[in-house]
């Protein structure tokens, strides 16, 4: 069974930057897209990044394109997301997600989700 662990939450200051971490396992790590989320209170969850553990290119939201950096180590089975000059709209549930489509940038294929990481960004 798949499971992802995500960590590293917490609160940050506005134009400040974050760095989330996802433990994964359970499943062949070299044949899945590992992906970010986010849920901001009173909105739908939204795919923030993915990228193929297998290499390849990474996928972004219009809203995080050029402040998020999702990265990967293998040998720690462990993806992670960087974001930098956030502000207030960053403040979200952020989870890790799962996807073996292979479709990294198709958020709606993504089936395997961590318990989440809150990020509050204040001003």
């Amino acid at each position: 069974q798949v499971q992802l662990a995500e960590s590293g939450g917490g609160s940050v200051q506005a134009g400040g930057s974050l760095k989330l971490s996802c433990a994964a396992s359970g499943y062949t790590y070299s044949r899945v897209c590992l992906g970010w989320f986010r849920q901001a209170p009173g909105k739908e969850r939204e795919g923030v990044a993915g990228i193929p553990t297998r290499g390849g290119r990474a996928y972004y939201a219009d809203s995080v394109r050029g402040r998020a950096t999702i990265s990967q180590d293998n040998a720690k089975n462990t993806v992670y997301l960087e974001m930098n000059s956030l502000v207030a709209e960053d403040t979200a549930i952020y989870y890790c997600a799962a996807s073996y489509s292979l479709l990294c940038g198709s958020w709606s294929l993504y089936n395997s989700w961590g318990q989440g990481t809150q990020v509050t960004v204040s001003s």
